[in-house]
């Protein structure tokens, strides 16, 4: 049994405000787990704080939970507002939670942050996105995410052909646009895509290597 400190805290729920801080992990997943299971409106401000600076995978991960638990109403709002914060972490995971939510409420929030400076940030944004893209915006997302093919690293690559997936069918044109772009860089990356479009299972690696390629040296290659 975990015993902790409440000096700094007072209500029902001071344990669990000062588990979600403790310096054991263990301790932070439960205190995560019991904040889901008993759902509090008022451990929304202590949950999202937490997720800003939380360390451990796994605890971010339960702490979404917990978020998830609690009324849409009160905790959409607040995961919005963060979204503005300075931290890359703190807009990343209220990017998770949103997603995980799917209250198309916060799509203006979510779309403004495509672009992010920060690569895990715009990573999130672009699965929220999907997750949160109104009915018929579809085409108009997957034109807006294409602008970012051929940029960042392979995990960032291959991010954005997730989530350009996800968009289905509309996602088609823009891949056969960008696959004629004079940027060999784009045409790679749109290739690697299509692949991924019409094989999920196919390796992603892979397909980008030879794409590449082939953007670089001609179809004869």
């Amino acid at each position: 049994m975990v015993v902790v400190n409440t000096t700094n805290h007072s209500g029902p729920d001071a344990h669990l405000v000062d588990a979600l801080a403790a310096a054991d992990p263990s301790c932070r997943l439960q205190a995560a787990l019991a904040a889901g299971t008993h759902p509090d409106p008022d451990l929304i401000e202590t949950l999202v704080d937490r997720c800003a600076v939380e360390p451990d995978f796994f605890v971010r991960d339960m702490l979404t939970w917990a978020l998830c638990r609690l009324p849409t109403a009160s905790t959409v709002p607040r995961l919005v507002r963060e979204l503005g914060s300075d931290s890359a972490q703190a807009r990343s995971e209220s990017l998770h939670t949103l997603s995980k939510i799917g209250d198309r409420l916060a799509w203006p929030a979510v779309s403004a942050l495509l672009h992010d400076e920060h690569d895990e940030v715009t990573s999130t944004a672009w699965r929220a996105a999907v997750a949160l893209v109104p009915p018929g915006d579809e085409a108009a997302l997957a034109a807006e995410l294409a602008t970012e093919l051929g940029q960042g690293d392979e995990h960032t690559q291959l991010s954005l052909s997730r989530a350009l997936v996800g968009l289905g069918e509309a996602v088609l044109p823009v891949l056969d646009t960008a696959g004629m772009s004079p940027d060999p860089r784009i045409r790679a990356h749109a290739a690697a895509t299509q692949q991924l479009c019409s094989d999920p299972d196919s390796g992603f690696t892979r397909s980008l290597e030879l794409a590449k390629r082939v953007a670089v040296a001609g179809p004869d290659l």
